[in-house]
């Protein structure tokens, strides 16, 4: 079972828009010193849906070849139809992921019998760990708690969920009361935001691409270490960072943005139709990383 902190990888770009390799490679490697358990690529803030079906490919060439087994990668396998999606799972296995997540296909009228049959046919394609992706604003679909761990007890290879509909520690505690006992991995999402309210509710770690995992990778340690209340400061020492973060709408442009001021990334740009930072967001990141900076003194901030 995968748990643990693993980071969502952002897709940067140059000032023209291309893929930017380099910094690409940075970002893993700065994920990877911040103690990370795994990577995630082609997520939904790796900008997937903006990006041509060859880039998709170039970018997990890149990163399986970069990571090169330092860390398990779970590799995004979404995509509108059963066969492409299926088709990416295999790809995402020969070129080495740990696990791939899928979330269920996009179609009027989507109804639970759909869903399992799409997840049943992924799993009888491919021989790797599949971690159901629930996340409804993207999906377009509310997977409720029994549907979760019915999926989970038919297909053993899809016992690990990414759970990312709010109110998410409710929804945690809910699959694993109907679980009943069987063995299944839920990571939180959703920036890390309620990471600690999550793990108190059972979830065995996070899957998001906050721009200071070593924030999580705290969290998660102490708590699983039994040290609730170091966690619970950690947590809430710094989720005020996360909260700004997340915001809707110009979130994955703030994390970009974090991304550069620590020297992984060279540009901050997003493809369109998102849309850069306009000043009073700059101003009060700056703000808010000048306060998050004196009190964690341990982070190391730059890659330098």
């Amino acid at each position: 079972m995968l748990k643990g902190v693993y980071s969502v990888l952002p897709t940067p770009f140059t000032p023209n828009g291309e893929i930017d390799a380099p910094s690409l490679k940075r970002v893993i490697d700065l994920y990877i010193r911040a103690g990370v358990n795994g990577l995630t690529a082609s997520g939904v803030t790796s900008e997937t849906a903006r990006l041509g079906d060859a880039e998709r490919l170039s970018m997990l060439e890149t990163v399986m070849a970069y990571v090169n087994h330092r860390v398990p990668v779970v590799i995004g396998a979404s995509t509108e139809g059963l066969r492409t999606c299926i088709e990416l799972s295999k790809k995402a296995k020969a070129l080495g992921a740990a696990a791939v997540m899928v979330s269920p296909p996009r179609m009027p009228k989507l109804n639970s019998e759909a869903v399992v049959r799409h997840f049943r046919s992924v799993a009888d394609a491919i021989d790797i760990p599949i971690i159901i992706q629930d996340y409804p604003p993207v999906s377009g679909f509310t997977m409720e708690a029994s549907l979760l761990v019915r999926i989970a007890r038919e297909l053993p290879s899809a016992r690990t969920i990414k759970l990312e509909d709010a109110p998410t520690p409710y929804k945690t505690a809910h699959v694993l009361e109907h679980a009943d006992g069987l063995a299944i991995g839920i990571f939180g999402g959703l920036g890390g935001t309620y990471l600690l309210e999550e793990l108190m509710a059972g979830a065995t770690g996070a899957m998001t691409g906050f721009a200071v995992p070593e924030v999580l990778v705290n969290v998660v340690k102490l708590f699983h270490g039994g040290e609730r209340e170091k966690a619970a400061e950690a947590f809430y020492r710094n989720v005020a960072l996360m909260r700004f973060e997340f915001q809707e709408g110009i979130g994955m442009a703030i994390r970009k943005e974090m991304l550069r001021r620590r020297g992984a990334i060279a540009h901050a740009g997003i493809r369109p139709p998102g849309t850069p930072l306009e000043a009073s967001t700059q101003k009060a990141l700056d703000s808010l990383l000048n306060w998050f900076l004196q009190q964690n003194t341990e982070i190391k901030w730059t890659l330098d």
